[in-house]
């Protein structure tokens, strides 16, 4: 904790982990917006197929329906199994993105010589480290205020 608080003391740090979260925070926007995309696609496709389902269900013979209701719902279902795999992808790909933001901010943090950064996967370790960044968070906050107290 000494060696923490003798790096925050210039305020460096402080700048540097609120760039990392403003960075975070916009990497987190951009994949809920890729993600939100993909599922008004997907919506899109649906719906588009349903009401092709429906015109073709109303120009049908009477006696030909069940053959092409039993058709259109082997449709449905290989359009739902792709959906649920290109959602799936698309989660995989986000987890994927998040877990270097991480390994990002841990090396950022460690090269800025912030006792406790480093690259690691361990889960306790990361709890450690976001505990450390919470510390430091509240720290920049307590600055803050004792500067507007100092100018008012």
């Amino acid at each position: 904790l000494s060696e923490l608080a003798l790096a925050l003391l210039d305020g460096t740090v402080f700048e540097i982990v609120q760039g990392l979260l403003e960075i975070q925070h916009l990497t987190e926007k951009n994949l809920y917006s890729q993600r939100r995309q993909l599922h008004s696609e997907h919506r899109g496709l649906k719906q588009d197929l349903f009401h092709r389902h429906k015109e073709a269900q109303q120009c049908c013979r009477p006696h030909n329906l069940p053959l092409l209701r039993a058709a259109q719902q082997r449709e449905m279902e290989a359009m739902e199994q792709q959906i649920r795999e290109e959602q799936r992808m698309m989660d995989e790909k986000i987890v994927l993105e998040l877990d270097q933001k991480v390994i990002d901010q841990q090396s950022t943090l460690e090269k800025a010589g912030v006792s406790g950064f480093y690259i690691t996967t361990n889960p306790q370790e990361l709890t450690l480290q976001m505990n450390l960044l919470e510390l430091i968070r509240k720290l920049q906050q307590k600055e803050a205020e004792a500067e507007e107290k100092a100018f008012s």
